[in-house]
């Protein structure tokens, strides 16, 4: 979930347009909150290079806020040459025939629309050009690795073309983002559930870096994350601007206990035969980083209309974490008059969580080889998946409240009064979720 300043399109949407990266970042990532054409909300300072086995890169690098100079168009063409992306190489083509529009300027991103003017051959691009803040949250050679191997192997999310030093090419899809209800329509959510489905099938030995790999073998991804946030959260809220009182409401020493409690229970609950087994979980499935092709003639299968796109949170998590994380991602509302605030109103009915189910399992690899059952068999398996859904529920909220906080760093420092998105005021909403929760799972007493 993470926001973004983004300006609209020159076509419906591209991939990752929404993104603060939660890319989403890449990565609450399609906030249309609006902004000058001429300013961008990239943070100053150098940017490592990101490699990637198997990826071609260029040691060249490109300024976002150059974007509307002829000097930019020409280093950007010299680029996509360099890296022989299909037809980019053609020495017919002229750097004052590039169309570059800007999509998004986010605190670790800005994302531009590219084509060559007057030419058929020359595919669209995606240029995304990271800011010096991308590493606070997210590891850019895990991503980009994450994303070539997903693309590559399993045909998920888009072609990574090449990188140079401080951002990357990408395939451009022809399509439209989801919106908010969208992604509660009981056709479309039935293919988010199968789409899911599909990429917890995927192997994490041949997608996930073997750094996300134990002794023990694949561990959740959420616990590592939330364990790093713990201290860039602590030192945001030990700064002179954050209010004493929300420092009190948030209160990270009471969480660091009742995450470790609560860790300690859902070990003990958990049942990796009904939905919490690791997957290769995408962890941030919320509106803006689901597509849906504009052109579906060539989809041979109607779920397969939608691309599932940024992936710097995804990892290895259990199965029902995932689908919880987006059960939560339908209450939220990026582009409305209160973006930071979920709608608990939206949260999934049952009968809507069972629609979601259904094609869950019919696409997932938890059925094995027969997928016939009887109708009490399948109703039981929803039920016990619904249940691991619940458990997993409070993670979610803990997670993106300590997320909130290590965003919220940035407005912090420059004493910013009016911000843009309100980190802090999402944090305490997502806590006051979390302790919610763990209080009616019987996790804490009262």
């Amino acid at each position: 979930m993470s926001p973004i300043i983004s300006v609209p399109s020159p076509t419906n949407s591209v991939s990752g347009s929404r993104t603060c990266s939660t890319g989403s970042v890449s990565g609450l990532t399609g906030l249309l909150i609006g902004a000058s054409s001429s300013s961008l909300n990239l943070p100053e300072g150098p940017v490592e290079p990101v490699k990637a086995e198997g990826i071609p890169h260029v040691k060249l690098r490109l300024e976002a806020r150059q974007y509307k100079t002829p000097e930019f168009a020409s280093r950007l063409l010299g680029v996509a040459s360099t890296l022989k992306v299909q037809n980019w190489n053609d020495k017919t083509i002229k750097s004052e025939n590039l169309i570059i529009r800007r999509i998004s300027g986010a605190l670790t991103n800005a994302v531009f629309y590219v084509y060559c003017r007057d030419s058929q051959t020359v595919p669209k691009l995606l240029l995304r050009i990271y800011g010096a803040s991308s590493a606070a949250l997210i590891s850019r050679p895990r991503e980009l690795h994450i994303l070539h191997k997903l693309s590559s192997i399993y045909h998920i999310g888009p072609i990574v073309y090449g990188t140079f030093e401080n951002g990357r090419l990408e395939e451009y899809f022809e399509s439209t983002t989801l919106t908010a209800d969208d992604i509660r329509d009981p056709t479309i959510s039935r293919w988010i559930g199968a789409r899911m489905a599909e990429f917890h099938s995927v192997d994490i030995s041949v997608v996930s870096p073997p750094s996300d790999a134990s002794p023990s073998g694949w561990g959740m991804s959420l616990k590592t994350t939330v364990s790093s946030w713990m201290s860039p959260a602590q030192e945001v809220l030990a700064l002179p601007a954050i209010n004493p009182t929300d420092r009190q409401e948030l209160d990270l020493a009471r969480f660091d206990k009742e995450w470790k409690i609560y860790m300690h229970w859902v070990s003990r609950i958990q049942d990796k035969h009904s939905g919490s087994n690791i997957v290769f979980a995408h962890n941030d499935t919320q509106y803006g980083n689901l597509l849906r092709l504009s052109d579906t003639i060539k989809v041979a299968d109607e779920h397969r209309q939608l691309i599932v796109v940024d992936f710097e949170y995804a990892g290895p998590n259990p199965a029902a974490y995932d689908i919880a994380n987006h059960f939560h991602e339908r209450t939220a509302n990026y582009h409305g008059p209160t973006p930071h605030l979920l709608d608990r109103s939206r949260y999934p009915t049952f009968a809507e969580r069972r629609n979601f189910y259904s094609a869950y399992i019919h696409h997932s690899t938890m059925l094995g080889e027969d997928t016939t059952f009887e109708k009490s068999e399948f109703e039981q398996l929803i039920a016990a998946l619904d249940y691991q859904v619940r458990i997993w529920s409070p993670a979610s909220h803990a997670m993106w409240a300590i997320w909130g906080i290590v965003q919220a760093r940035e407005d912090a420092e420059n004493n910013v009064q009016e911000a843009e998105f309100d980190y802090i005021g999402y944090a305490k909403g997502r806590m006051a979720y979390f302790r919610q929760e763990i209080l009616e799972l019987g996790v804490v007493q009262r």
